[in-house]
């Protein structure tokens, strides 16, 4: 339905409307759904013409803000939904009615396809329509489709439908609803309520890394490329970095966002150049197309669909390589600024011969103390202790949660009292290791865990008498 919907509004688009409303009605089981705009509108023969199918040649030019192509869009985005189309439509004064309805082409099949023209009183004597008709007071098309067979009886998949379009719509045509400077603004209701654009850029956010713009030129055409790094989760809200990761999480959308007249026809794919993987899923590529380039795209009817040529592969190939290196930085500073800060960690990494380990550290001050209090057989307990510990690290389950939600993930945490007690017995540890006590706050902000709790444990030390205020 959404791509059906968004079929629908390319037309209105087009005809230069300003206000686009789509309203849907359960209607005591008889729904139906009508997208009703304020553009130029039709006159009758424009309107006959807008509905037979296949009105226009791909080939012919057509204006660079021409949304359509085939001129089958309305016609098959209508009855992939329902079985009658009726479209209204207001030019210079002039109300005229046109319609489609498969039931009665079927009755009449030996008469063939015929086409039902409604006059201005049929119009008017129509409920449905003369409810929408206050929409359109000077001129404007109402495109209403009724008879929905595939929802009848199914009131709550029609509700759930109708959400996802309003997430649909909010996106593949945020650029008109909220457009840069120079470029007119168009208002989209979805019954009666305002949708609103959502960017997946995110670029208003200070974190958000905006890159280098390039252009790739083919048959004298340019293709521009507008490469954004989203910001990672500990730089911003929750609820902001949930709404940005959008319907799949951030590993399924990231990669290349095809606009074609700054429509989105195609979101989140590398078009097989690379896989997509963790340290990449913050990067989201605005990708911009002219409608000149449809035939080498291979845009489909639906416009939902596009392939990009060998030459522009090629060319996006690259730039793919010169962008993920930013998309990965994200990740690997956050884990240097950790190491440079974390001098005695808890844990080990070893990167060597392809490998990746995680190791406890045995050289930590806590295991250490604890080895050498014991006999020599609990010594060897402990060892086998820790090497349980690291053997059984659930390593695909915390790469799947990671995947999913890392915001989510989180540290055991101490309360204020086990945190005291553990710091008691580091700071009995270094004295009687011969520590200056001017020397063991320092010492112990980069110790693990202490170095996780830098207010905590600076308020403690002041306590202490180990810090000055």
């Amino acid at each position: 339905m959404e791509s059906a919907i968004a079929d629908v509004i390319d037309n209105s688009i087009t005809a230069e409307a300003k206000n686009i409303n789509v309203n849907f009605a359960w209607n005591k089981e008889n729904p139906w759904i009508a997208v009703i705009d304020d553009g130029y509108g039709m006159t009758p023969a424009e309107l006959t013409d807008a509905m037979r199918l296949g009105s226009r040649n791909p080939m012919e030019e057509r204006s660079s803000e021409d949304l359509g192509r085939f001129g089958l869009g309305l016609k098959t985005a209508s009855f992939s939904q329902c079985r009658q189309l009726t479209l209204i439509s207001r030019k210079d004064g002039i109300l005229t009615g046109r319609e489609w309805d498969l039931d009665l082409i079927e009755e009449n099949a030996d008469n063939g396809w015929r086409l039902r023209v409604l006059e201005g009183s049929e119009i008017q004597q129509d409920k449905y329509i003369a409810g929408l008709l206050s929409l359109i007071p000077q001129s404007g098309t109402i495109v209403l489709m009724r008879k929905l067979d595939r929802y009848e009886g199914l009131e709550k998949k029609l509700n759930s439908l109708v959400e996802q379009t309003r997430t649909h719509l909010e996106l593949v045509f945020h650029r008109f609803m909220a457009p840069r400077k120079g470029k007119k603004k168009i208002n989209i209701f979805l019954n009666n309520g305002p949708l609103n654009a959502f960017n997946p850029f995110n670029p208003s956010h200070a974190a958000t890394q905006e890159l280098p713009e390039q252009s790739i030129h083919v048959n004298e055409q340019s293709v521009n490329v507008q490469p954004y790094v989203l910001p990672h989760y500990n730089k911003i809200s929750r609820e902001e970095y949930q709404k940005y990761s959008c319907s799949g999480g951030y590993l399924q959308n990231q990669g290349f966002y095809v606009y074609r007249n700054r429509r989105l026809i195609i979101k989140g794919t590398w078009f097989r150049l690379i896989k997509k993987e963790e340290l990449t899923k913050l990067i989201r590529v605005q990708v911009d197309i002219p409608n000149s380039l449809d035939h080498l795209w291979k845009i489909d009817v639906k416009k939902s669909h596009a392939s990009p040529p060998e030459v522009i592969r090629n060319e996006l190939k690259l730039i793919i390589d010169r962008i993920a290196a930013s998309g990965k930085k994200v990740y690997r500073q956050k884990g240097e600024k950790l190491a440079a800060t974390v001098k005695v960690p808890g844990w080990t990494r070893t990167a060597a011969e392809g490998k990746i380990i995680y190791e406890i550290n045995r050289e930590h001050p806590l295991i250490k103390s604890l080895q050498n209090d014991l006999p020599e057989e609990k010594q060897l307990a402990v060892k086998d202790l820790i090497f349980m510990l690291e053997s059984s690290f659930p390593t695909e389950l915390f790469y799947s949660d990671v995947a999913k939600k890392p915001e989510n993930l989180c540290k055991p945490e101490f309360n204020e009292e086990q945190i005291s007690v553990l710091l008691d017995s580091f700071i009995i540890q270094m004295i009687n290791s011969g520590i200056p006590e001017t020397e063991i706050a320092e010492r112990l902000t980069s110790i693990d865990p202490f170095a996780a709790y830098p207010e905590e444990i600076e308020k403690l030390l002041k306590q202490k008498g180990l810090l000055n205020e």
